[in-house]
């Protein structure tokens, strides 16, 4: 049992001061105006030191384990230590639910991944699986990102689903000239990056690319359909048109990951869509890839949850550097990383808010100067996973 004082509490009605939290269990028992109440002899005190007790954050979209478990090319690290070591990471930076972004992809001629051979995406599968019975200090899910030439993969994917390892699922396509490569002299820029390929080896990639077999609309309705029979939320990704919302949304999508444009984001937001975009973008000023404007999305109202795609650090340091930089309302920035992803993928009824109740994910936010905030203490399950204190 804990007693947590002395903090401002992020609620979904706003920031409350003067009030104290009890953990009992795994679980808000009371929110409870301070010294209002007697606490059991046996409670242990936090004390919140004026910070910010939040709900953990909830991440949709990450790829962060893939730098983790092949940090160069030729390097693949063991994947059980990746992932335990990634996980203290995630704590640190508040991020209490991951669902772990692992792709599917077929190929990529430019920035080839170990981490996304099928046989090490189905080895790190089990892992997240078997964490929900072991030791842990985070609530490990699994995304699956399908890209939707990868043919081959169609089969396994389906097992996936059938064994109830898949939590969410988006479909993909990133065939250049369209989605996040629309442009494709960025496109050309972007694999040159990458590593040496001439002009003409670029154009022939460029072409078999967009020549590719890619996995029909019927194709993604069954899969979707197989999805939502056990409660697997759809995410579309990298919306490109209007059009297309009204494509994804027959075939199930409620989540839009990354539209392109402010209107595209507008159109999703009308439909009923929830909209993502990433954290990165807010502390870049702008999309890597020349696309939307995380900031600009959210001041206009049409981007629901911010993740932290490659980058954790950066959900925590998003939404006080939008109350700070665009003056919105900090209590609502929290909501970007906390209850909006819960809604979009059916865990608001347990996490993602703090309402007696619900279970015990929750943070001490302090500052460690006027503009730098730091995760102190990190509660998951009601259990005191994490406390860090900085010294003078």
């Amino acid at each position: 049992m804990y007693v947590i004082s002395n903090g401002k509490i992020v609620s979904e009605e706003g920031i409350l001061s003067g009030f104290d939290l009890l953990i009992s269990g795994n679980r808000i028992e009371q929110i409870v105006r301070a010294g209002e109440q007697e606490y059991p002899a046996d409670a242990e005190r936090i004390d919140a030191a004026g910070g910010y007790i939040s709900p953990g954050f909830i991440d949709l979209h990450s790829d962060y384990i893939e730098h983790m478990a092949a940090p160069r090319p030729t390097s693949l690290m063991d994947f059980q230590l990746s992932l335990r070591e990634t996980e203290k990471q995630l704590i640190s930076h508040g991020i209490t639910t991951m669902f772990h972004s692992l792709s599917l992809y077929k190929g990529s001629e430019y920035a080839y991944k170990p981490i996304r051979e099928p046989q090490n995406v189905r080895k790190f599968i089990d892992l997240i699986d078997q964490t929900h019975h072991t030791k842990h200090l985070v609530r490990h899910r699994f995304h699956a990102r399908f890209e939707i030439d990868n043919l081959e993969e169609i089969d396994n994917l389906k097992s996936y689903i059938a064994e109830k390892k898949v939590h969410l699922i988006s479909f993909m396509d990133h065939t250049p000239g369209q989605g996040q490569y629309r442009d494709l002299e960025l496109y050309r820029n972007t694999i040159k990056g990458y590593g040496d390929m001439t002009d003409e080896e670029i154009e022939t990639m460029i072409d078999e690319r967009q020549s590719a077999e890619k996995l029909t609309i019927e194709g993604i309705r069954e899969i979707a359909r197989m999805a939502q029979e056990i409660s697997i939320s759809i995410a579309s990704h990298d919306d490109d048109s209007l059009e297309k919302i009204d494509l994804v949304q027959g075939f199930g999508a409620t989540i839009s990951e990354f539209p392109i444009t402010l209107e595209i984001a507008k159109k999703a937001k009308a439909a009923g869509m929830y909209t993502i975009a990433g954290a990165p973008n807010v502390m870049l000023g702008g999309s890597h890839s020349g696309n939307l404007s995380a900031a600009e999305a959210i001041q206009h109202e049409c981007i629901d949850i911010l993740c932290s795609d490659y980058y954790p650090a950066a959900m925590l340091h998003a939404i006080f550097e939008l109350n700070k930089r665009c003056g919105l309302d900090l209590a609502d920035m929290f909501k970007l990383v906390t209850i909006n992803p819960a809604k979009a993928v059916g865990l608001d009824d347990e996490i993602g808010s703090i309402r007696e109740g619900k279970k015990a994910d929750l943070l001490i936010i302090e500052k460690i100067d006027p503009d730098f905030p730091v995760i102190t203490s990190v509660f998951v399950d009601g259990e005191l996973v994490q406390k860090t204190n900085y010294r003078v």
